[in-house]
């Protein structure tokens, strides 16, 4: 009993040596596939929109981190609706169930529709109108390696059309969870977009969007608040754009463009109040010319036997705010 115990620790350390060992492949250059940056959760949109240290029963997190699916109930599925820029939906479907004593698998759906643009010729002239959309069909499973650590992996085909310009990739999210219930303390890593496109929009095969990151959620002893605090990008230190962003040269404007913060006041287990704080988005905003709540998010959520809904408020445009909509079922 005691050598399966070592030899589970043993496995969760490796898992963390190969998300770390994947910092190589986070050079800079340009992305395909954007979307999949968006969040699919409305409790993670409020909390400043990117959060993978979350333990609730909630099945949209599961696009978020893979080893999230540990805390969700069997047979539990998620929709999620979210405005974008003007004229622009998406959301997303996702379904969770439990396989045997320690693992689960997930399956979901994501997807941005960009309406109906006007489609030109080379020298100005309407020639009808044209249509866009990215979409990316996911498959998730996590086991829980000890009775604290939970690996995940998620597996995602996406599709992207422009007109009549199309694309596909492949690619892979990678998890690791720990959680103490006792002290109510969550920390993740995640490696997400790993892949590549297997057809490109043209001659030259663009990278996808790769994401490091790390989180963690802590609950304040007997008070009714968790703190959360999310890292991004972590393999772009030194990118240029962030000076750009910033128009500073200070190093802590670089650093802080990596954090997402929220925090949860939960009064009662049925209901949650949220408010975040997104450093990047507040700079982009600024930098576009809109300052009114740039990088400020909120939301709320509420427990109705087994029906969950959660709303949202965050802005990542300047032509329209984002309201964000979800509601959970479990079967």
């Amino acid at each position: 009993m005691q050598n399966r115990k070592i030899m589970r620790y043993r496995f969760a350390f490796l898992y963390i040596g190969i998300l770390f060992s994947l910092v190589a492949q986070g050079q800079e250059g340009n992305s395909v596939f954007n979307f999949l940056k968006l969040p699919t959760s409305s409790h993670a949109i409020a909390l400043g929109g990117q959060n993978i240290s979350l333990i609730e029963d909630d099945p949209s997190l599961i696009f978020q981190n893979p080893a999230l699916l540990s805390s969700v109930s069997n047979n539990s599925m998620n929709l999620n609706f979210m405005t974008y820029m003007r004229g622009s939906k998406t959301g997303s479907a996702s379904f969770a169930r439990i396989a045997g004593k320690r693992g689960t698998w997930g399956a979901g759906v994501q997807f941005v529709g960009y309406g109906s643009m006007k489609e030109t010729s080379v020298t100005g002239e309407f020639i009808g109108s044209m249509k866009a959309l990215d979409m990316a069909v996911s498959g998730m499973y996590s086991y829980n390696l000890s009775d604290h650590w939970v690996g995940g992996a998620t597996g995602k085909v996406i599709y992207s059309k422009y007109a009549d310009y199309t694309s596909c990739g492949l690619a892979v999210d990678l998890g690791l969870n720990y959680f103490d219930e006792d002290k109510d303390f969550s920390i993740s890593a995640v490696a997400a977009n790993m892949g590549g496109q297997v057809k490109a929009f043209g001659n030259e095969h663009e990278r996808l969007p790769f994401n490091l990151q790390l989180g963690v959620s802590k609950g304040l002893g007997h008070a009714p608040i968790r703190i959360n605090i999310t890292m991004v990008d972590l393999t772009r230190w030194k990118s240029k754009y962030y000076y750009h962003v910033s128009k500073s040269p200070k190093g802590s404007s670089i650093f802080f463009n990596h954090f997402d913060l929220g925090i949860d006041i939960i009064p009662i287990s049925q209901f949650y109040v949220a408010a975040g704080f997104n450093f990047r988005r507040a700079y982009e905003m600024k930098a576009a010319g809109s300052s009114h709540a740039a990088g400020l998010t909120f939301g709320a959520g509420l427990n109705i036997k087994k029906i969950k809904f959660g709303v949202a408020y965050a802005k990542y445009h300047v032509s329209s705010p984002t309201l964000a909509f979800s509601a959970s079922y479990n079967l």
